[in-house]
C-alpha cells in the first residue's frame, strides 16, 4: 500500500519520477540542474523508511584498546600542540607534542579497555547504522513539472 505525498510542504509540487535508491534521485535532480531547471524547489523523499544496522565486526579487547589509543592520541596531540604555542623554540615544542601524543595513546587505550569491559559483553560488535527507503520520488513545482519531464526524456543512463 503506498500513502500519496500531502501536507504543506508537498502542496505545488508534481511527481516526476520514483527511483529504488537514493543515488538514482540525486543523478535525475543533478541531470535537471545541469540544464538550467531551477532546482530550489525540488524534493526527494523517501518513502517506507528503516532502520539498518550493519554489523561490521566483534568488539574484542584489543580493538577497545587501539581505538581508545588512536582518540586519545589525537586529544594528546591537541594538548601538546596547545602547550607548544607557549614553548620558546620549535624545538622545545616538539617533546610536548610527542609526550602528548604518548599519553594520551595510554590513557586513551586504558580508556577503551576499561568502558569496554563496563559493558560486560552486551555491546560486543561494532557496526554503522543508516536510515534507508524503499522509494525515493523526486517532485518539483508544478509550475516546473512540464520542463522537467520534458529534460528527463532526454535522459540517458
Amino acid at each position: 500500500m503506498s500513502v500519496a505525498p500531502s501536507g504543506p510542504i508537498m502542496a505545488q509540487r508534481e511527481l516526476i519520477g520514483s527511483y529504488g535508491s537514493y543515488e538514482e534521485a540525486q543523478k535525475v535532480v543533478d541531470h535537471l540542474s545541469d540544464h538550467g531547471f531551477p532546482v530550489s524547489g525540488t524534493l526527494i523523499v523517501g518513502t517506507g523508511l528503516h532502520s539498518l544496522e550493519r554489523v561490521l565486526a566483534r568488539m574484542t579487547h584489543l580493538r577497545a584498546a587501539g581505538w581508545g589509543a588512536a582518540g586519545g592520541a589525537w586529544f594528546g596531540v591537541l594538548i601538546g600542540l596547545f602547550l607548544a604555542i607557549f614553548s620558546t623554540t620549535a624545538a622545545a615544542g616538539l617533546p610536548l607534542v610527542l609526550w602528548g601524543l604518548l599519553w594520551g595513546a595510554v590513557a586513551g587505550a586504558v580508556f577503551g579497555l576499561i568502558s569496554h569491559a563496563m559493558l560486560r559483553g552486551q555491546r560486543d560488535f561494532i557496526s554503522e547504522s543508516a536510515l534507508v527507503a524503499d522509494r525515493y520520488d523526486v517532485l518539483v513545482e508544478s509550475e516546473h513539472a512540464a520542463r522537467a519531464h520534458e529534460l528527463l526524456r532526454g535522459m540517458t543512463g
